[in-house]
């Protein structure tokens, strides 16, 4: 039985919806080659039906006037799809390989054009602007599950462009609510693919997930000879 979905994602429901559809598409082959899974039917209702109890539990952060609505939006579907994969015994690993393969395959089946000008609005200074307003909002916590966060300039010698350092982590919590800690790392993991596709290089050495104090991410364009 699901609760009530916030009315900000119940407006954005059917987009969440077919993007979980199409991973499900993806995953269908990854599903078969490397887990002992074999009614893949049955695995797409029950991720439908976890996804529904998802977006019942996902919390109220501010909606459009809060970019971490978005974070939301996009990454808690892979969250129904760990846990209905842990219930069948698929093990944390490869959880954590079909899922950032799937979201992979899903960025680049998006033009090549339009993903790396969202990557160069990303690492725009109007969007640094953006993000340093959004940063100053999220420490008067007014959400009390929501990421809360500080922009990092670079210095001197510094390789990249600049950095966030998110000292409480949205979705930590929400797995923590909910029991889902286990399945934190390949939430986590999603980053590095997600960037690159739109022509950034994501640093990052610790995460909240991983206990450190906060998640030091570095962001800088890639060059044409760096793919990685």
């Amino acid at each position: 039985m699901t609760g009530t979905i916030h009315p900000f994602y119940e407006a954005h429901r059917p987009a969440m919806e077919a993007a979980m559809r199409q991973r499900l598409d993806l995953a269908e082959p990854m599903l078969r080659e490397r887990t002992d899974i074999r009614d893949v039917d049955r695995i797409r209702r029950e991720v439908m039906d976890e996804f529904a109890v998802v977006l019942a539990q996902m919390p109220d952060v501010g909606g459009s006037a809060s970019r971490m609505s978005d974070f939301f939006m996009r990454l808690m579907g892979f969250m129904a799809i760990g846990r209905v994969l842990r219930r069948h015994g698929v093990l944390l690993p490869v959880i954590g390989d079909i899922e950032r393969d799937v979201y992979k395959a899903q960025w680049l089946a998006l033009p090549e054009e339009e993903r790396l000008a969202t990557g160069r609005r990303f690492l725009s200074s109007e969007n640094q602007a953006y993000l340093r307003e959004q940063a100053a909002r999220s420490r008067l916590e007014a959400f009390s599950e929501d990421f809360v966060y500080e922009i990092v300039e670079p210095g001197p010698g510094d390789g990249f462009a600049f950095g966030i350092n998110y000292k409480a982590c949205g979705i930590c919590k929400f797995a923590a609510r909910h029991g889902d800690q286990e399945l934190l790392p390949s939430i986590c993991g999603l980053d590095f693919d997600a960037y690159a596709a739109q022509g950034i290089h994501l640093d990052r050495t610790q995460t909240l997930a991983g206990g450190a104090e906060h998640c030091d991410f570095r962001f800088h364009a890639l060059t044409p000879e760096r793919t990685d």
